[in-house]
């Protein structure tokens, strides 16, 4: 018969409660076991090393969750701030491209599509090989003139947890600076009209 542990399906936190009963019946039968490669004494070190660094990783990822809220609502609050500058600049302009573009901001193509835009199909995320970084990729949708994103790391079916993450002309990109964890995406399309077509399907990834 051989020994088994078993540490590698277990969580950190399983894995220190696994060592912990090593040590403390080896502690107990110390008359078997006289000569052990590393003394009870530095395995308690071991453990204990360990457990600092979970409860310092716990400690980060709770700051992080905060800064992210926090990044995501000063994001979108000035994502908002710029479409009221937006709706400005449209009426002041009236149709004036040079105008338009003095206030530092793109004349709207004029194939975009007039009228309701259509559910994204096809979202698809992947791990990207950067840490914290999520690659997308949708099915491209006819004369869209801006894929808006928005990310869920609570619940994919409760709105309210959604906030906005980026937005992009094109089909595909990266979402990057992501807290490690589950995260839900989903893309809506935005033609010439103010408001965007319906969501597409939240697609879930694992960021590490």
């Amino acid at each position: 018969m051989k020994a088994k542990l078993g540490l590698d399906r277990l969580s950190p936190e399983q894995k220190v409660t696994a060592v912990k009963t090593v040590k403390t019946k080896m502690t107990e039968n110390a008359a078997i076991f006289t000569n052990p490669p590393i003394t009870m004494t530095a395995l308690g070190t071991l453990i204990t090393t360990a457990e600092d660094g979970i409860a310092a990783y716990e400690a980060g990822a709770a700051a992080t969750k905060l800064l992210l809220t926090q990044r995501d609502a000063g994001v979108a609050a000035m994502c908002a701030g710029a479409m009221q500058e937006l709706s400005y600049v449209d009426s002041k302009a009236a149709g004036n491209a040079v105008m338009i573009e003095q206030a530092g901001m793109a004349v709207r193509s004029t194939n975009a599509h007039i009228g309701p835009m259509p559910k994204v199909q096809g979202l698809k995320l992947s791990i990207s090989d950067r840490p914290g970084d999520t690659d997308w990729m949708c099915g491209p949708v006819n004369g869209v003139s801006v894929y808006l994103l928005q990310t869920n790391r609570v619940n994919p079916d409760t709105e309210a947890e959604g906030k906005y993450a980026d937005s992009s002309t094109k089909s595909s990109g990266t979402l990057k600076g992501n807290a490690p964890g589950k995260i839900w995406v989903r893309v809506a399309a935005k033609g010439a009209d103010d408001q965007p077509g319906p969501w597409s399907d939240p697609a879930e990834d694992l960021v590490r």
